[in-house]
C-alpha cells in the first residue's frame, strides 16, 4: 500500500496552473537532458513539446499578473512542489552524480 501524501496547500487556480505547468516543463527538460538520456528520438519529442508547455507557463504567470497576484507565496508553492514530487523531478534536469571511484 502506498503511503498517504500530505494534502496540497490551498492554492489559487492560477497558482495551481503555474505549479502544474512548471512541473511539466521540468519533466520535459529531464527527458531532454543529454547527461541522462540515450534516446535521441525521445529527447527530440520532449524538445518539440517544450515550446508549447513554456508558452502555457508564460500564460499562467501572465494570468496571475493580470489578476493582481504580484507576489509568489514561495513557502506555499514550495510545499505544493514537494507534495507533487518536485524534488525528484527537478533532479532529472541536473547532472547525475559522478561515478564512484
Amino acid at each position: 500500500m502506498l503511503p498517504e501524501l500530505p494534502p496540497l496547500p490551498a492554492l489559487t487556480r492560477a497558482e495551481g496552473e503555474l505549479i502544474d505547468t512548471y512541473l511539466e516543463v521540468v519533466d520535459l527538460l529531464g527527458r531532454i537532458n543529454p547527461a541522462r538520456v540515450r534516446d535521441t528520438y525521445g529527447a527530440l519529442r520532449a524538445a518539440q513539446a517544450l515550446a508549447g508547455r513554456a508558452a502555457e507557463l508564460r500564460d499562467a504567470l501572465a494570468t496571475m499578473h493580470l489578476r493582481g497576484e504580484s507576489e509568489l507565496h514561495t513557502t506555499t508553492i514550495e510545499r505544493a512542489l514537494r507534495v507533487l514530487d518536485g524534488e525528484r523531478r527537478t533532479r532529472m534536469v541536473t547532472l547525475p552524480p559522478p561515478p564512484p571511484r
